[in-house]
């Protein structure tokens, strides 16, 4: 009889106290909860303490993906499940990872489908349902280096789709989600600028253009109601920033001119 595979829950955080342990109580069942922080300065720390969890902090950042890495470092059992603090596990979800866990597969990644919330509605379109992400894999596995978008390298593992939800509270303020994505596109421009991309003018506009059409219509956003009009806004305003930012990056400096 093949024993039970032992879970390390694995969240990186910061200044997330708030948000924390309602994520915190979604993954108690888990076998163990690791908290990397990266120097917050509200309760993050206490909050994820008192709920259990094995904490560390590193204030030197190198990016979400070389985060991820390190805060994989500490967990010490078998499969890791990587969360945020804004993600909670729904029950179907927890059932379908306990049977995963019970009858462990070989190099197996397990992708999970995101229910994600933005201005008060959990989005059914917009690209942003069933939003799969590969978060469930034996520890063997990590993160690329990527400053952002960072993504779990399988090295070839088969992915196996997981029923139920993890739900995404991505959007609860207009305001400060766009902020997010400012730094967001800043990041990535920075990257690309590093590996010698450039872009055109033209193609800054092609591409916001593309952005908010494939959201409102070819992801049918439209049938998200008013959010799924405003996201098409949205998602164009952070394909320009991003694109805009590594034109200007590739321009070269102004300093002394006349």
């Amino acid at each position: 009889m093949t024993s039970r595979q032992r879970l390390s829950v694995v969240i990186i955080s910061k200044n997330e106290a708030d948000l924390l342990p309602d994520c915190l109580a979604s993954v108690s069942w888990a076998d163990e909860i690791v908290v990397l922080d990266s120097g917050s300065e509200d309760n993050t720390v206490e909050v994820a303490r008192q709920a259990g969890a094995r904490v560390w902090q590193s204030t030197h950042w190198q990016g979400f993906g070389k985060q991820r890495q390190l805060a994989q470092s500490y967990a010490s059992n078998d499969m890791i499940l990587m969360i945020d603090a804004d993600e909670r596990v729904t029950p179907p979800l927890r059932q379908a990872i306990e049977q995963v866990l019970s009858s462990p597969a070989s190099n197996t990644v397990y992708s999970l489908g995101r229910s994600n919330l933005f201005l008060g509605r959990f989005m059914r379109h917009s690209g942003w349902y069933p939003d799969r992400v590969m978060r469930l894999y034996p520890r063997q596995l990590s993160y690329n280096d990527n400053l952002v978008h960072e993504s779990l390298e399988t090295q070839g593992a088969p992915v196996v789709a997981l029923k139920g939800d993890l739900q995404h509270l991505t959007c609860r303020d207009l305001v400060a989600f766009q902020r997010k994505q400012l730094n967001y596109a800043a990041a990535w421009a920075q990257e690309r600028h590093q590996r010698g991309k450039r872009c055109g003018i033209v193609s800054i506009f092609t591409h916001t253009l593309g952005a908010f059409c494939k959201t409102l219509i070819l992801r049918a956003g439209f049938l998200d109601g008013k959010q799924g009009w405003i996201l098409a806004v949205v998602n164009a305003q952070y394909t320009f920033n991003k694109y805009s930012t590594l034109w200007a990056l590739n321009r070269p400096s102004a300093k002394g001119s006349v």
